[in-house]
C-alpha cells in the first residue's frame, strides 16, 4: 500500500510517501522561512501563493525519493485544518483533484492530530512501533499547547489547552523584541543553553477557574517589561554576543515556559495517571523541554516518546501516518466531503 501526504497548513510546503506499515519512503518539506523572515511572521497572503509554486515540484520530488508514480497511490492523506485557510485550500485541493482522478479514498487530517502521532515516525525507513493504547500526547506548537488523552477507539479526549499565546508563538515575540529574529524557538534555545535558566523568576500561569488550562500571555507580557526596562528594543543583535544578563533572561523565559507545560502534566498524572506520553510539535524540538520531559518520565516511571526533530515540524509523513491510522479505522471516505477549515480543536 501507497499512501501519499500533503500538508500545507502554514508555511511549509510538504509531501511525503509512507508505505502501508507506515516507513516514510519519502518526505519532502520547502520552507518559506526566508519569505517571511522580514516581517517577522507568517503573512497569509504569501504563504498561500508560495504553497501555489512550490507544490507541483515538491510532488514531484517526493515520488522520486520514493521510487513511485503517482498512479501506486492507495490513500491520500491531506492536512484540512486547523491552519491559514488559504494555505489549506491548496494542498486540499490538489489531494482532491488526485483522488477524484485516481479514484481513491482520502482522509483529511487534523493537523494537531499528524502532530500527536509523529512520535511514532521513525527515519531511515523504519516502521513505527506499535501504538499501546491509551496514551497522552503533549503537543505544542506555534499556535497551539494542547494535552489530551487518546483512547483505544481513537476517541481524542481535550484535558488542556492554550487559552491564549502558544509557547511557540511566545518564543517568537519575545525574540523578535529582543532583536534575534524569526523563528524565535530555535535561536532562543541556542542562546539559553549557556545561560542560567534560575537566576530569575517568573510566574506559572493558571486559569482562573481551577482548569488545566494552559496561558502563557502574561509570561510574555512580564518578559517584555524586563526587555524593556534593560532597553532592549527589537534593534538587531548578534546572538553569539548578548549582554550575560540577557542570556540568563532569555534562558529563564524558557525555562518558565517548560515548567509550565511539566506542572500540567504531572497534575495529569496525579489525577488519572499516565502510561504513555507523546511530545510533538514544533516546540517538541526545544532541548529543554525534551530534557527535562525525559527526566520527569525515568522519574515516574512513564515511557515518554520524543519525536525525531525532523518530525517536529510541519511536515507531511506525519500528515500520511495519522491518515493511515484513520484508514485503518475506516475514516477515509469520498473526496467531495473534505473541506478546509481555519479551526478545528482536537477531539472534534
Amino acid at each position: 500500500m501507497i499512501v501519499l501526504g500533503i500538508e500545507t497548513s502554514c508555511d511549509e510546503t510538504s509531501v511525503a510517501v509512507l508505505d502501508g506499515d507506515g516507513r516514510v519512503r519519502s518526505n519532502v518539506v520547502s520552507s518559506q522561512m526566508r519569505a517571511h523572515a522580514p516581517y517577522g511572521g507568517v503573512v497569509p497572503e504569501v504563504a498561500a501563493r508560495a504553497h501555489l509554486e512550490n507544490l507541483p515540484a515538491v510532488l514531484e520530488e517526493a515520488l522520486t525519493r520514493a521510487g513511485a508514480r503517482l498512479e501506486d497511490a492507495d490513500l491520500v492523506a491531506a492536512t484540512a485544518g486547523p491552519g491559514l485557510i488559504g494555505a489549506l485550500l491548496v494542498g486540499l485541493s490538489a489531494a482532491k483533484a488526485i483522488a477524484f482522478a485516481r479514484g481513491l479514498p482520502l482522509v483529511g487530517v487534523n493537523h494537531l492530530e499528524g502532530h500527536l502521532f509523529s512520535a511514532w515516525l521513525k527515519p531511515n525507513g523504519e516502521p513505527p512501533p506499535p501504538i499501546a493504547y491509551p496514551f497522552h500526547g503533549l503537543v505544542v506548537s506555534g499556535g497551539h499547547a494542547e494535552l489530551v488523552r487518546v483512547e483505544e477507539s481513537g476517541r481524542i479526549v481535550p484535558i488542556a489547552r492554550t487559552r491564549d499565546d502558544a509557547p511557540g508563538e511566545a518564543f517568537d515575540k519575545i525574540a523578535r523584541r529582543a532583536g534575534l529574529g524569526y523563528p524565535g524557538g530555535p535561536v532562543i534555545d541556542r542562546v539559553a543553553a549557556r545561560g542560567d535558566g534560575t537566576r530569575f523568576a517568573f510566574p506559572i500561569g493558571r486559569a482562573g477557574d481551577g482548569s488545566l488550562d494552559f496561558s502563557f500571555s502574561g509570561l510574555k507580557t512580564a518578559m517584555l517589561r524586563e526587555l524593556q526596562r534593560r532597553g532592549v528594543d527589537g534593534s538587531p543583535l548578534d546572538p553569539e554576543r548578548l549582554d550575560p544578563e540577557l542570556v540568563d533572561l532569555l534562558a529563564s523565559f524558557q525555562q518558565a515556559i517548560v515548567a509550565a507545560l511539566l506542572d500540567r502534566v504531572a497534575a495529569v498524572h496525579a489525577a488519572e495517571g499516565i502510561r504513555t506520553l507523546a511530545l510533538s510539535g514544533g516546540v517538541a524540538a526545544n532541548s529543554r523541554l525534551r530534557a527535562e520531559l525525559a527526566a520527569w518520565g525515568r522519574e515516574a516511571g512513564v515511557p515518554v516518546l520524543l519525536p525525531e526533530r525532523a518530525f517536529t515540524t510541519d511536515n507531511a509523513a506525519m500528515i500520511a501516518w495519522a491518515g493511515l491510522i484513520r484508514h485503518r479505522r475506516g475514516g477515509a471516505g469520498d473526496p467531495a466531503e473534505a473541506s478546509a477549515r481555519s479551526r478545528w480543536p482536537l477531539g472534534t
